[in-house]
């Protein structure tokens, strides 16, 4: 193999001729570089940044981040910035010298072995044609790779946690199951082979795990396409899917995807979020949910607003929740993400058209033959389309208490996507029309965003109150979340009563 596993790193610290220090990696370990004085590795020069750099020593190798304009030179690093060992970098006029302790060890498998032990292993089984029982097949792999591996001169040591990456890279999806089976992380992207980052407690960070090759990506993108029936091809480059256990997953690969395939999974939630849940989160206070419980049971329908990732679709299940047993629910989704518990719930998703361009079933379609369905309530999961009109509709003439999500910034701005999905529809309708249908249609928006601390909150929650003079949609926040600088503040309550608690106060 060509890269040592060595379970500690040594970095001489010199300054021209001179050693001024020292510095030991475990595996494992990360460390800034820097003139700040908190940082792990302290070089006090004016070349040197504040926050200069960071070292990682993971299994993908020891590997160096840049974060200066004045850079970070090294003699010898590959494109994903990984460093060989006994050799050197430079920052400002400090030399840093890179050894390892351990020698003598075997080393790392490193994407390059991997895809050498990977191609062997298709040559000698034809994994691409295997068919039949999955233990067997299961068997056969692992008795292949161990042999395999012992060819090729991996210790007893390494050779059980590499034989289950390689398993799972022949049959399973690859890096991919360890991060699935992770329930701290909450989102997975695939950025290059040799790149994967997570998501954990709203927070982006990079994973140790990698694909030892793009055919590999494209493998697994294939697995999960397989049993849905979906394709991914040059001709159709994109693709929605899901996992089985809910978790939906985006692809994209060449000529789309210059870098190679690109695959972001948003991981299905093993436990169905409450009100209360949010409450501990803080992603709204105790009042505010006292309110959207009574407006979902007394049937207002609800439009939540929020950009990509701000928790819309988790909002929608918690509201959702709130149905009750005895009414009959029609959901409609892209790919199916919803986790619906009452009794009565008929669950639809659209489906993309066949390799001859046929068979496609949009979300529009699907609303229009929902309304044949009698339902009680509707349960669109994103309208970003034609859908829009049907839906307005459909809220207009007597299915009250419907929910829907759209990407927005804000409340007023989620009221103008609606308006211009509706005219894409086709009809020649004047705004002012438009705006009706909305007034007439959506009772409550819910804004929803997501906070540079992975922290995920209710910014306001808006009554539309009618049209005036101009011909504007005029609607008045009933909380918002308050803000001051960079602290966060509360919730506030404008005072403002919403109608539905007016008239059920009235009865």
């Amino acid at each position: 193999m060509t890269q040592h596993n060595s379970r500690s790193i040594h970095i001489e610290i010199r300054k021209g001729a001179r050693s001024v220090g020292e510095y030991r990696f475990s595996h494992g370990d990360t460390a800034t570089i820097g003139r700040n004085p908190q940082c792990h590795i302290v070089l006090d020069a004016k070349e040197v940044s504040r926050h200069h750099g960071t070292f990682n020593f993971d299994a993908i190798g020891f590997r160096l981040d840049n974060h200066s304009r004045n850079g970070i030179q090294t003699a010898q690093a590959t494109s994903e910035g990984i460093i060989a060992y006994n050799t050197a970098c430079f920052v400002g006029p400090y030399q840093l010298l890179i050894c390892s302790e351990d020698n003598n060890h075997s080393s790392a498998p490193t994407a390059d072995f991997r895809k050498d032990i990977m191609e062997r292993l298709i040559d000698e089984l034809n994994l691409n044609l295997v068919r039949g029982n999955p233990q067997e097949l299961a068997y056969r792999v692992e008795s292949a790779l161990d042999r395999i591996l012992a060819e090729s001169g991996v210790s007893a040591d390494e050779r059980c946690p590499l034989r289950e990456t390689l398993r799972n890279e022949a049959i399973g999806l690859g890096p991919l199951e360890p991060l699935l089976k992770d329930d701290t992380v909450s989102e997975i992207m695939v950025v290059t082979p040799r790149k994967i980052y997570v998501e954990k407690n709203g927070v982006l960070k990079r994973s140790e795990h990698t694909f030892s090759c793009e055919s590999s990506v494209r493998t697994v993108i294939d697995r999960i396409l397989a049993p849905l029936g979906r394709r991914i091809d040059e001709s159709s480059p994109m693709v929605d899917a899901r996992l089985p256990d809910g978790s939906r997953v985006n692809a994209v690969i060449p000529p789309l995807a210059l870098r190679g395939s690109s695959v972001t999974i948003r991981k299905f939630s093993k436990h169905a979020l409450s009100l209360d849940d949010l409450i501990a989160y803080g992603s709204l206070n105790r009042e505010m949910a006292e309110l959207l419980k009574q407006a979902v049971r007394q049937r207002q329908n609800i439009v939540i607003s929020g950009g990509t990732g701000s928790g819309k679709t988790t909002l929608l299940n918690v509201l959702s929740a709130q149905i009750p047993d005895t009414e009959r629910i029609v959901t409609i989704e892209d790919a199916a993400e919803l986790q619906l518990h009452q009794p009565h719930v008929v669950s639809l998703e659209a489906k993309p058209a066949n390799s001859e361009g046929r068979g496609e079933v949009t979300i529009r379609d699907l609303v229009k033959n929902a309304l044949r369905m009698r339902p009680d309530r509707i349960i669109i999961g994103e309208c970003r389309g034609k859908e829009a009109l049907d839906m307005l509709q459909a809220m207009n003439t007597g299915h009250d208490g419907s929910l829907t999500t759209t990407h927005a910034n804000s409340p007023k701005e989620a009221m103008n996507r609606l308006e211009t999905l509706t005219l894409m529809a086709g009809l020649d309708l004047p705004s002012r029309a438009i705006r009706e249908q909305i007034i007439g249609a959506v009772q409550i928006v819910l804004q929803q965003k997501r906070f540079p601390d992975g922290a995920r909150r209710i910014t306001a929650i808006s009554e539309l109150c009618g049209i005036d003079d101009e011909g504007r949609i005029q609607m008045t926040d009933i909380w918002r979340f308050a803000q001051s600088g960079d602290r966060n503040t509360d919730f506030v309550s404008t005072g403002w009563i919403p109608r539905f608690i007016l008239q059920g106060k009235r009865k």
